[in-house]
């Protein structure tokens, strides 16, 4: 099979093409025939080598069709969505035209979107239902602040928390062109982000907003939790802003009473996280329809990886970048 393997950590050239034999699936796994994967921002730390030594093969997620499952929990050529489980980690991921992924992070679905679309559904919007639903505890009549919103994560959750009755959402974004882009998803205010923006939503909310999604990560977590109601939630859920350590004085930085935690996806088929509790077949329905605004904004050829790379870390996507394999 084609697989696309770092050769070395280090730059987007690293990524090379060569053959490798397709794995056999052992009992507690599945063989996908990849159809198409997302790029994520993960992947590029895998590539340069800042999370440690990772699997030849990158990639944590992808849509495809079941080649090969010794369990007999899903039939050939059934359609399904893998993710995290040591994929690109631990395990070879989904940059090939094969993946063996653990049957706990595999899910069935139906629909009759492209490839490609589907391809931009599986992390993104299973980490904003998490977030939104888990860890935040989101709830009818709440305000809920998306500091990243021009991700890709940052979009699957304004989709989600705008399409749930009686949640007003507020987004940053970095840049002030972006801002029509969020309020078409839905997003009643937009602010321009800097590392400090809680004296703008205290003025547009005095009490305190219910909770954040901080995308941005470690620079702007303070001035997240000064912008949350007693009893709110702020998640970390991304990096968006470089992953520098944060010198952190609970005592002096953080509201009494404010409830401050982190989601990362490679929770998902834990006790704590299961895959399944995730509704993806709600939540391609929603694309389907129309109701999810989660189309790619660009798709790549699978020779063309370095290019996908590339705009990855130049921030150019403005959403999620897909490869067609």
């Amino acid at each position: 099979m084609k697989a696309i393997v770092i050769s070395e950590y280090g730059g987007p050239e690293k990524l090379v093409i060569q053959d490798l034999p397709v794995a056999k699936p052992s009992r507690d796994q599945v063989l996908v025939a990849v159809k198409a994967f997302g790029v994520n921002r993960a992947e590029t730390y895998m590539r340069k080598g800042t999370w440690g030594n990772v699997a030849k093969v990158s990639g944590i997620e992808c849509v495809g069709v079941v080649s090969e499952d010794p369990s007999g929990r899903f039939l050939e050529g059934q359609k399904v969505t893998a993710l995290m489980g040591g994929l690109g980690r631990t395990l070879n991921g989904s940059y090939a035209e094969f993946t063996c992924a653990p049957v706990s992070n595999v899910i069935p679905f139906t629909s009759s979107l492209d490839w490609e679309d589907l391809a931009a559904v599986p992390e993104s919007y299973a980490t904003a239902w998490t977030c939104l639903h888990e860890n935040m505890h989101l709830q009818s009549g709440q305000t809920v602040f998306v500091r990243g919103g021009t991700s890709a994560l940052g979009q699957a959750t304004i989709n989600i928390a705008c399409n749930t009755p009686d949640i007003t959402v507020i987004a940053s974004t970095r840049r002030s062109e972006r801002t029509d882009l969020l309020k078409q998803l839905g997003a009643a205010h937009v602010l321009i982000e800097n590392p400090v923006l809680k004296d703008q939503m205290r003025k547009l909310y005095p009490d305190g907003i219910d909770s954040v999604l901080d995308l941005v990560g470690n620079s702007t977590l303070p001035d997240s939790l000064a912008m949350v109601r007693k009893g709110g939630y702020v998640c970390n859920a991304g990096f968006l802003g470089g992953r520098d350590p944060l010198e952190f004085n609970p005592l002096m930085q953080m509201p009494s009473g404010v409830n401050l935690n982190f989601f990362g996806s490679f929770m998902y088929g834990t006790r704590e996280f299961p895959l399944s509790s995730v509704p993806m077949q709600n939540i391609i329905d929603k694309v389907g329809s129309g109701v999810y605004k989660a189309k790619p904004t660009k798709v790549f050829e699978f020779k063309d990886i370095t290019k996908a790379h590339e705009l990855m870390e130049a921030n150019g996507s403005c959403g999620k970048i897909v490869v067609r394999v």
